[in-house]
């Protein structure tokens, strides 16, 4: 299951959290942000309880979008232990984001 993320409860569910986690940050309007949804959420239930799959939306958050330098979107960032461990920009395949989750799980 996806998780919102907001300024509110950034720190608690992923700064925090006790297992790596995937932020997909998105906009509503984006096309390519629409085609990964799915992407997303299936990596979500193929990786429940061993890596947390949070959504923060760049319009409701534009903090978060700017302290973590997104630029372009749909951008992927991967953390581990409260850092960013990996950055990915763009829609892509299921297999190169599962790649991708992989290596930070590994």
């Amino acid at each position: 299951m996806e998780v919102k993320v907001t300024r509110q409860n950034f720190e608690e569910e992923v700064l925090s959290s006790e297992v790596p986690v995937l932020i997909d940050f998105y906009a509503d309007w984006c096309g390519p942000c629409k085609m990964m949804a799915p992407v997303v959420e299936k990596l979500a239930e193929d990786y429940a309880g061993r890596v947390k799959v949070g959504k923060v939306n760049v319009d409701e958050e534009p903090e978060l979008a700017q302290k973590y330098r997104v630029v372009s979107i749909p951008t992927f960032a991967f953390f581990k232990n409260g850092e960013v461990a990996d950055t990915a920009i763009g829609a892509m395949s299921a297999a190169e984001l599962t790649q991708k989750t992989e290596q930070i799980l590994a």
